[in-house]
């Protein structure tokens, strides 16, 4: 899908809010293309979270601006990228290089957790730089690739959470009995006990948005993903429509 695909299903399910993505990147855009995005997100009064991916000092400045042309409040960020996987030392001023301007353009910068750093890490990275315009995305699943469940990054991130991702998920044995995997759910058909996790957040009162994010299990070709992905995302707004009263 293409940024205008994203806003028309956005449209379609009634909501005003898309969180854009790495796999989307904003900075690949072309000056014509981003116009025409901002132009229609404004016609259609949706806003936007920007996402990103690798942060270093240019690339967070480079999201910042695009952030303030867009009126994004909430920046999240992957830490790391293919190539770049940073010391937290270095994470801590790379954010503390840039934490004026996000304090001066009302931005909060939101790290992910994802797949190489523990919970406890990334409330490290967010106690030193000791700025409420810097947080957590908490992720519900990504933290399982460093051997971390739910309650685990609940307990340890919810203080610091910002923006939340809405994944449910399933984990069941593979037919040979060695092993698991890990995939996606419907939100409110998988392990995620979300209204626990709302209530959760609530107690700390920083966290004031939540975008669902699905992990489709791919089918036989993509056509036959896409219309599994669209199916599954009408189920999930059904679901989450009077949990997060939208």
């Amino acid at each position: 899908m293409t940024e205008l695909d994203l806003i028309n299903k956005t449209k379609k399910f009634n909501v005003s809010l898309l969180q854009i993505g790495d796999n989307l990147p904003l900075h690949t855009f072309g000056e014509n293309r981003l116009a025409i995005f901002e132009k229609e997100l404004q016609q259609n009064n949706i806003s936007i979270e920007i996402g990103a991916r690798g942060l270093s000092v240019a690339h967070l400045q480079r999201y910042i601006h695009l952030c303030k042309r867009f009126g994004a409040t909430i920046l999240r960020f992957v830490i790391d990228n293919d190539e770049y996987k940073p010391a937290i030392k270095e994470v801590v001023e790379v954010i503390l290089a840039a934490l004026y301007d996000l304090e001066a353009n009302n931005i909060s910068l939101v790290l992910e957790n994802h797949d190489r750093l523990k919970a406890k890490e990334y409330a490290s990275i967010i106690k030193q730089v000791n700025s409420k315009h810097v947080g957590i995305c908490l992720d519900t699943v990504n933290s399982m690739g460093v051997a971390e469940g739910l309650e685990t990054i609940v307990d340890t991130l919810s203080p610091h959470t910002l923006n939340l991702h809405i994944k449910d998920f399933g984990i069941s044995r593979l037919p040979h009995k060695q092993g698991f995997i890990i995939d996606g759910r419907i939100a409110g058909k998988g392990l995620l006990d979300l209204p626990l996790l709302l209530n959760k957040l609530k107690q700390f009162g920083k966290c004031n948005s939540g975008i669902l994010e699905q992990w489709v299990p791919f089918e036989k070709d993509i056509n036959q993903t896409k219309i599994k992905e669209l199916s599954w995302a009408e189920e999930s707004m059904k679901y989450l429509r009077p949990l997060l009263k939208i």
